[in-house]
């Protein structure tokens, strides 16, 4: 009876154990992961259920040392019935504003859309006792209008969104067309200036068309108009006709007065003060010394 030779022995062994490992490779591979990624585009499906949310950068080495046990908890995720996520804010901005992240790693609770920040020790079973001791029932919670669904943190979402979209049009710019910094500036005010005046010329329409003016809403406002006009004349032409009557009364008082003066002048010189007061002494010497020149030529005439 003839043998294989032992070097196709040796051969088919290796094999089997390519396959095994291949085939082990593959189950591990096709094992779904536990670590969930929340983008832009999916985060309200965090607003139902219990989360724990953690907001990295790839070139964070706080955030990079977490990392291996923010997936060793995640593991446990599952069994605990809570969703560990992740998000990179290096690719969502928006969710980086929506959440106002200003350090980093920052780990946010989340049940049923109640939000609350994670001040804790950053370990396994320090994660795992917060879970299943609901020790963040203890932690006062983010408040609504500044909730991540709220119309402010929409709008910051937005602005962090333009941020970056402005920032990578500026790496575009100068990396890749070569466009100098300043020109790529110089660029981004014309845009900015133009962007303006359409806005402004896009409000009044808006406004023109809510509150439309009063030419365009009454067929006869140009009649009304005209008539208007023609009352405001009139009433001009009566104010400006009263007034020069008070100026003609005006001058026949002064006309009176004047008249009035020249008659209390004659009966001053004719009857002296209109108060009775006396002459001047300069008269009155006068006819005292005419009366005595009377006086003593009778009294001569007498004597003779």
């Amino acid at each position: 009876m003839l043998s294989s030779p032992p070097h196709a022995a040796h051969l088919s062994l290796v094999c089997l154990l390519l396959l095994v490992g291949f085939e082990a490779s593959l189950s591990v591979s096709a094992k779904p992961t536990s670590l969930k990624e929340v983008t832009d585009g999916n985060w309200e499906k965090i607003l139902t259920g219990e989360w724990m949310i953690e907001f990295y950068a790839p070139w964070c080495p706080a955030c990079q040392q977490l990392q291996p046990v923010w997936k060793e908890f995640a593991d446990w995720g599952e069994d605990m019935g809570v969703n560990v996520a992740k998000v990179d804010v290096t690719e969502q901005p928006g969710l980086s504003g929506r959440f106002i992240i200003t350090s980093l790693p920052t780990i946010y609770h989340c049940k049923d859309g109640v939000f609350r920040k994670y001040h804790g020790a950053r370990t396994k079973d320090d994660f795992l006792s917060f879970v299943d001791e609901q020790k963040w029932t203890a932690i006062e919670p983010v408040s609504s209008w500044l909730g991540p669904s709220s119309i402010l943190m929409n709008s910051m979402s937005a602005l962090f969104k333009l941020s970056m979209f402005i920032r990578r049009c500026h790496n575009y710019m100068t990396e890749q067309l070569g466009i100098p910094v300043w020109g790529s500036y110089v660029i981004f005010g014309l845009v900015t200036l133009l962007a303006g005046l359409a806005l402004g010329l896009l409000l009044v329409f808006i406004a023109d068309f809510v509150f439309p003016s009063r030419r365009f809403s009454s067929p006869d406002y140009y009649q009304k108009k005209q008539v208007m006009e023609q009352a405001r004349f009139i009433q001009r032409q009566d104010e400006d006709q009263e007034a020069d009557g008070e100026e003609d009364d005006d001058d026949d008082d002064d006309d009176e007065e004047e008249h009035d003066g020249e008659k209390n002048d004659v009966w001053r010189k004719r009857r002296g003060s209109p108060e009775g007061r006396p002459e001047p002494k300069e008269q009155g010497y006068a006819d005292e010394a005419l009366r005595k020149r009377m006086v003593g030529s009778r009294e001569e005439e007498q004597d003779t």
